[in-house]
């Protein structure tokens, strides 16, 4: 079995185009989300509007879980954040709202007699940020009830290996950080009595679209150069 993971698309619908078009030739079986539809980018209702249209399994991250509260309950208060979360609370309609906050928090799959397990940040907190070289990485990992441990929120791709289990992070859609403009999402590969597989995908788009959008809202300077960059 082919599983999709995408995460992260924070308002960016140019970029999550681009990856459904992607993982539409990638013969998957099925697509897995793991939040953060909104913020940072400025089209929020296409982006949830479109995962809704695909009937994509999605949980809720800690962007969508804040934008709902309009509170700084599950982000950083930086001066971007200060900007994106009341415009995006702002410009959500209110049924994309509401079906956000109705969204999972974890999704749960065996396939293949693996155990999966789909999260924003972690099994622990939904915006634990469990880099490659996390110091609690084992202790996260054995917070786990599962085989494969699937998360996102740092933007930062990468899968290892840890104690048999393997953890997966599919990086960002919308919003990469790992010095690429490129959006990027994971392909489980999962048949029985293989080992799984995993494909980190890197997909181009036109992020110069998702800039002139943002320039024309008059979004801070250092977020509309940060999709250029790759970086935060």
């Amino acid at each position: 079995m082919r599983i999709a993971v995408i995460s992260d698309i924070h308002g960016n619908i140019y970029a999550l185009m681009r990856v459904l078009e992607n993982i539409d030739t990638e013969n998957v079986d099925t697509i897995v989300c793991l939040g953060d539809l909104v913020g940072y980018g400025p089209h929020p209702n296409e982006v949830v509007s479109l995962i809704r249209r695909r009937n994509i399994l999605c949980i809720k991250g800690n962007y969508d879980a804040s934008v709902v509260d309009n509170d700084f309950t599950y982000i950083r208060e930086t001066n971007t954040n200060s900007f994106s979360l009341p415009w995006t609370a702002d410009e959500l309609r209110t049924s994309n709202k509401y079906y956000l906050d109705n969204l999972p928090n974890s999704i749960s799959l065996n396939i293949q007699n693996k155990d999966i397990l789909f999260v924003h940040g972690s099994p622990r907190k939904i915006n634990e940020y469990v880099t490659e070289d996390y110091v609690e990485m084992e202790q996260v990992i054995n917070s786990a009830n599962c085989d494969i441990l699937v998360c996102a929120h740092t933007h930062i791709p990468y899968h290892k290996e840890i104690n048999n289990k393997i953890i997966v992070n599919c990086g960002s859609v919308g919003k990469p950080k790992n010095g690429s403009p490129n959006a990027t999402y994971a392909i489980l590969e999962i048949e029985n009595k293989r080992m799984p597989k995993v494909i980190i995908k890197s997909v181009e788009y036109e992020f110069t679209r998702t800039m002139k959008d943002m320039e024309l809202k008059d979004f801070p300077v250092p977020l509309v150069k940060s999709y250029e960059s790759g970086l935060e």
